[in-house]
C-alpha cells in the first residue's frame, strides 16, 4: 500500500504538469536508449519522441528555442552551472527546451527538424544568445547551410517573445567594436530593421546572470505576462535601479564625506568616491549585486571629477 500511495502521488504530479503516463514511459525509454542499455530500442524510442514531444501543441511545459548567434556560449555555460534553481529543474518543470545547439542531445538534421516543428506549432519563447552578424549579406555566420540571420528571422516572427540574452545579443557586445567587419549588432536592432514586431526583452551581461533569465521565464510561463520594462527593454525589477541607489558608501555621499585622493584617510574610512569619477548614479544594475565601486581599486578614475556622478 505504501508503494501504491507514492505512485498515485507521483502520477498526480505528472498530470499537474501536463505529462501523461504514456508520455512519461516514452521518456523513460529514451533515457534507457541513451544510456546504451539496448541499442535495439533506439529507433522505436526516437519515433515515439518525435510524434509525442517535438511539436506538441498541448501540455503545461512552455516550449523554448535557444539559438546561438556569434557567441562563446558563455551565457549557456552560466545557465548550465546555475544552482538555485538548477538547470534540470527549469528544463523539466518549467519549460520544454526543444532546441539548443549546445545543450541538445540531438544534432544535425534531427535537431533542425525539432526546431522547425516547434516553430510550426507556435506558442514558444525564443532565447537568442550572441551577436547578430549582418556582414557579407548575412554570410558572416552560417548555420545548417543558410545564413544565421535567416534562422533568427524564422524563429522570431512566430515566437510569443524573444529574449536577447547577454551583451552580445543586446547590442553586439565586443564583436560590435570597431572595425566590426562582420557587422555585429543586437537582436532588437536587427528585428526592427527586418520589420518583425515580436516583443524583445533584453538581458545584458557577459555572461548574463542565469537568475535573471529564470526570473523572466517565471513571469512569462507562470504569471502569463512580461514584466515591466525600462526604456531599453530590460526588466525594470532587475535593471530599474542604479549602483548608487544601494551603494554602501551612499551615507557618506549624503553627508558630504568624499575621497579626493587615493591612499588618504578618507579612503580608509570608506568615504564616497564621487570626486574621483565614480559613475554609480549612471550605472544600472541588479539590486542584489554588490556595487563594484565599493572597491576603490576596481576602476581607473578620469583625469578630472565627473559631474555626472
Amino acid at each position: 500500500m505504501e508503494k501504491e500511495a507514492k505512485t498515485t502521488e507521483f502520477m498526480d504530479t505528472l498530470d499537474a504538469r501536463g505529462i501523461s503516463r504514456r508520455s512519461f514511459m516514452k521518456l523513460c525509454g529514451a533515457v534507457v536508449a541513451a544510456a546504451g542499455v539496448s541499442q535495439l530500442t533506439v529507433p522505436q524510442v526516437a519515433q515515439a519522441l518525435e510524434e509525442s514531444v517535438i511539436g506538441a501543441k498541448e501540455g503545461s511545459l512552455y516550449p523554448v528555442i535557444w539559438i546561438e548567434g556569434a557567441s562563446c556560449t558563455g551565457c549557456t555555460e552560466s545557465f548550465a552551472q546555475s544552482a538555485d534553481p538548477d538547470p534540470a529543474s527549469v528544463i523539466l518543470e518549467l519549460i520544454s527546451l526543444n532546441y539548443s545547439e549546445t545543450l541538445s542531445a540531438a544534432a544535425g538534421y534531427s535537431m533542425e527538424k525539432a526546431k522547425s516543428q516547434t516553430i510550426e506549432a507556435g506558442h514558444y519563447i525564443l532565447v537568442y544568445e550572441g551577436a547578430v552578424l549582418e556582414g557579407w549579406q548575412g554570410q558572416a555566420l552560417r548555420v545548417a547551410n543558410k545564413p544565421g540571420i535567416e534562422h533568427l528571422v524564422e524563429a522570431a516572427k512566430s515566437a510569443n517573445y524573444v529574449v536577447a540574452l547577454g551583451s552580445c545579443a543586446v547590442n553586439g557586445g565586443w564583436m560590435g567594436a570597431r572595425p566590426n567587419s562582420a557587422g555585429a549588432t543586437g537582436v532588437q536592432s536587427y528585428l526592427k530593421k527586418a520589420g518583425i514586431s515580436t516583443p524583445v526583452v533584453n538581458i545584458p551581461g557577459c555572461p548574463a546572470n542565469p537568475e535573471w533569465l529564470v526570473a523572466l521565464l517565471v513571469d512569462i510561463v507562470l504569471m502569463k505576462t512580461v514584466p515591466s520594462l525600462t526604456s531599453e527593454n530590460k526588466p525594470s525589477a532587475i535593471f530599474g535601479e542604479t549602483i548608487h541607489d544601494n551603494c554602501e558608501r551612499r551615507g557618506h555621499f549624503e553627508n558630504g564625506e568624499f575621497v579626493y585622493k587615493f591612499g588618504s584617510e578618507e579612503e580608509k574610512k570608506g568615504y564616497c568616491l564621487y570626486p574621483l569619477g565614480c559613475r554609480g548614479p549612471q550605472t544600472k544594475t541588479n539590486s542584489g549585486i554588490p556595487p563594484y565601486h565599493n572597491n576603490p581599486r576596481s576602476f581607473v578614475p578620469p583625469s578630472s571629477p565627473s559631474m555626472c556622478c
